[in-house]
């Protein structure tokens, strides 16, 4: 029976991957949870989690050494799968002091307590030698290399080359903004406290690779949304606002591209990473879904038209007139600083080392999160507390 320990797993891509894990194997893993809940941090999200025998939920700071350091004196753990991290962008640029002591020092803190946890001693040549089958991925993202530029101002066909044929299999109609995309050789470049943050985690786990010898991945995926999605992101954000019958606020003029990918097709390539990575690689995890924030913000306003004019028993959750929702509740709002114009990754190395590809269509995956959303309301109004609110309005104004 393998063992992971699963840091920040109440928060979104967490709690859908020890979903995902648990759907999979099972029996046959034990699972312990590990999240200080913050505001983020929604243990209702793993409620029937948390009643299977081989699952344990700790509370607690991944930066706090007795507490990590006793769960694995404790416990047998095969693998630590580390989300834990302070990740929203805009507040970073308002509170960066707290991303570099959660996503840096708490990174080293865990990686710290794995290596003294797991070596078993050195070899005849003086390296480090670990128990067999141990293994710490960092779970990163793609904006730790920076932006890519939009080279068209509308979407062109993407061109299906062989590296990518398994990645697009039976997808239609792939649309790209530029010519260049992220691989795992594009520079590190981050352009905001949150990205640099999450590019000194992703170099100091490196650094106890070479160092240490540590058995180590890194994944860095694009924008995931799906179930759980905090509503402080795009997509859920604007979910919630439509049916509150509020302004829409875009960044800018929409015009910033991202890949969007399905929270489910992330957590299956991080369990074959973790599985079946080689030692010390970086894998990044994306779609070929790119969109620009603007249209993002179109479609879900379309989608949630065309359920309330279809299904008239949704209309119970609107606050506003179902007429009433169409594209004049968009509201443009000053740009962030230093807001990347294009994320646009090429999973090509995941899927030919793994066979990993992105299973669900944007087309598919928006419509399933827009009714999630709709179907789970108490969730979604228990997780937008008074805390929340105020933030809020300190970000996007009143």
């Amino acid at each position: 029976m393998k063992t992971y320990l699963v840091t920040g797993a109440a928060g979104f891509i967490g709690s859908n991957y020890v979903k995902y894990i648990l759907g999979k194997w099972g029996d046959d893993i034990k699972v312990i949870v590990l999240d200080v809940l913050t505001y983020a941090g929604n243990l209702a999200t793993l409620d029937d989690e948390l009643k299977c025998k081989n699952v344990t939920f700790v509370r607690g700071d991944i930066g706090d050494r007795d507490l990590v350091a006793g769960i694995l004196k404790d416990n047998d753990v095969d693998y630590i799968v580390n989300f834990a991290a302070e990740s929203h962008v805009d507040r970073s640029i308002t509170n960066p002091k707290l991303f570099l002591e959660t996503n840096i020092l708490g990174t080293q803190n865990m990686l710290d307590c794995a290596r003294q946890a797991w070596l078993v001693g050195k070899d005849a040549q003086g390296h480090n030698v670990y128990k067999e089958g141990k293994k710490y991925l960092q779970i990163s993202t793609d904006e730790v290399y920076g932006s890519l530029s939009k080279d068209f101002d509308e979407a062109h066909d993407l061109v299906i080359t062989d590296d990518i044929k398994s990645v697009v299999e039976g997808r239609k109609d792939m649309k790209t903004f530029g010519e260049k995309y992220f691989t795992e050789e594009t520079p590190l470049a981050p352009r905001s406290p949150y990205s640099a943050s999450k590019t000194s985690a992703d170099l100091i786990t490196m650094a106890y690779a070479e160092t240490y010898g540590m058995p180590i991945n890194i994944t860095r995926c694009s924008n995931n949304y799906g179930p759980y999605h905090f509503p402080e992101k795009l997509i859920p954000l604007i979910i919630n606002n439509i049916l509150q019958g509020k302004k829409l606020p875009v960044y800018g003029k929409g015009e910033n591209v991202r890949d969007w990918l399905y929270v489910e097709d992330h957590c299956k390539g991080i369990d074959m990473v973790l599985r079946e990575g080689r030692l010390g690689e970086v894998y990044n995890i994306g779609g070929f879904n790119e969109e620009s924030n603007i249209n993002i913000v179109k479609q879900v306003i379309a989608i949630i038209a065309r359920i309330m004019h279809e299904e008239p028993e949704y209309q119970r959750l609107l606050s506003c007139k179902a007429e009433d929702i169409n594209e004049g509740l968009i509201e443009f709002v000053t740009d962030r600083p230093g807001h990347d114009m294009r994320y646009a990754i090429d999973p090509s190395k995941i899927a030919r080392e793994l066979g990993w590809y992105p299973e669900t269509p944007f087309s598919v995956g928006i419509e399933k999160t827009v009714r999630w959303n709709l179907d789970n309301r108490t969730w979604v109004e228990n997780v937008t507390s008074g805390d929340y609110q105020k933030y809020y309005e300190q970000m996007y104004g009143k």
